[in-house]
């Protein structure tokens, strides 16, 4: 057997191990488009409240980004895992009190916490994705971790409905009795408590598995203080930072809002649109796998992508909320599911956003060299775009909650594929200020 053979087969159990936690990751972060309406239905939140329920999970990245960074470097990329997953399940369980008394404060702190747990768990993954194979095909890897975290954006909220908003399919639209709040807030303590002790499970499971320690950087081992303002003078990382933190506001808004949105309009399973959003994520994923960099570039591809998010985003704002015609000529593939059309364009901004954190990733991180720890932290920092999406989607939106206030919401995203694009054609290519 040769060297190259070798080192592919030492790498297939981590890459698959890794592959995994991304399924989770993604199934932990997009329940979120289906708890937010359903709370929004139990609560009876207005829209700015029920965008605190996704506001609190992704702000934990602005205070908990940098400070994971320093965890790792002291206890190991593989026992980084293991935390942040630890505090995951730590948040699931806060579930069970927050449903028992419907106290939306401690909802609130379960998504704070749960997204503490992520960021921590993003910032030991995400370097292995990049360093346990060839750095030209990191883009590759990114994209296949990619099709795990939608695919199971795709099943999250296949299995909430299942399990959570089966029974309750007849309430949309109805005024709920105190009998029937109780009875869709205790619906959510056992899916939560199962997902707790799965999570923890697997954090175990993940420390004592066979799972390569990274090498850390000697620079790895200063104060990160003195790093940032190295790493920020490379125009590419600092616009990039930038461009994921819209990226993700967008994102969030299509994959998060969109169960919202649907409730509005009177949909009853609103709490599965979010799978219609990540299907659309999905199939980018793998156009872009298929097409990247054979056919087409990374810098290409993304000013593709921010081209189609406006064009969409203009299209979700003027449709017409009671045209199906998209619905009906997509009868075959969407089982005769019948959706109006401004749904249907928001589902389909999943192709538009699939490839942006792929292209955005790599092409911030060029050149930074030993930077590349601190750079990988300041991009997952722009999680927090998703924490300021769904707010400036329910601010632009208004208080009424009616369905065409919700979709004249839809005009904040135009200004961040703008920016995207800008990056795409100018800011990626950046390497210094002056």
């Amino acid at each position: 057997m040769s060297l190259t053979e070798e080192k592919k087969q030492s790498n297939a159990l981590p890459m698959v191990i890794v592959a995994g936690l991304f399924f989770i990751l993604g199934f932990a972060t997009w329940l979120n488009g289906s708890l937010m309406p359903y709370l929004q239905q139990i609560l009876q939140l207005t829209p700015f409240q029920a965008s605190l329920i996704i506001f609190s999970f992704y702000i934990a990245v602005t205070f908990t980004a940098l400070p994971s960074a320093t965890i790792i470097r002291k206890v190991g990329y593989k026992n980084g895992m293991a935390l942040g997953m630890a505090t995951m399940m730590v948040a699931g369980l806060l579930f069970i009190p927050a449903a028992k008394t419907q106290i939306f404060a401690l909802f609130l702190f379960a998504q704070l916490v749960m997204g503490a747990g992520q960021t921590l768990l993003q910032t030991a993954v995400n370097p292995y994705v990049v360093r346990i194979g060839p750095e030209e095909s990191a883009a590759a890897r990114i994209s296949i971790m990619g099709i795990m975290n939608k695919g199971a954006g795709v099943v999250a909220p296949i299995v909430f409905t299942a399990l959570i908003l089966s029974g309750f399919t007849d309430t949309v639209g109805t005024e709920l009795s105190q009998n029937q709040i109780d009875d869709m807030a205790n619906s959510l303590i056992l899916p939560y408590l199962g997902m707790a002790l799965f999570i923890g499970l697997l954090g175990f499971a993940v420390k004592k598995s066979p799972l390569p320690e990274l090498e850390q950087d000697a620079d790895d081992q200063t104060e990160t203080k003195g790093q940032l303002k190295e790493a920020l003078a490379h125009p590419n990382l600092a616009f990039g930072v930038i461009a994921l933190f819209l990226y993700v506001a967008v994102e969030v808004i299509a994959g998060d809002t969109i169960g919202s949105f649907a409730l509005a309009l009177g949909v009853e399973k609103y709490s599965v649109m979010t799978s219609y959003t990540m299907v659309c994520m999905v199939i980018g994923y793998i156009l872009g796998i298929a097409l990247i960099p054979k056919f087409i570039s990374q810098e290409a591809a993304l000013t593709a992508s921010a081209i189609l998010g406006v064009v969409l985003s203009l299209g979700i704002i003027f449709a017409d909320n009671n045209s199906f015609a998209i619905a009906n000529g997509l009868s075959f593939i969407l089982g005769g599911v019948q959706l109006p059309d401004p749904l249907m364009l928001l589902a389909f901004l999943g192709l538009a956003n699939a490839i942006v954190w792929p292209a955005v990733f790599p092409l911030a991180l060029s050149g930074l060299g030993k930077l590349t720890s601190v750079g990988s932290a300041l991009l997952v920092m722009g999680i927090a775009g998703g924490a300021f999406g769904p707010m400036f989607w329910s601010l632009a939106s208004g208080s009424s909650g009616t369905a065409e206030a919700a979709q004249s919401g839809y005009i904040v995203m135009v200004p961040c594929y703008l920016f995207i694009l800008f990056y795409a054609v100018k800011g990626c290519k950046m390497k210094s200020w002056k």
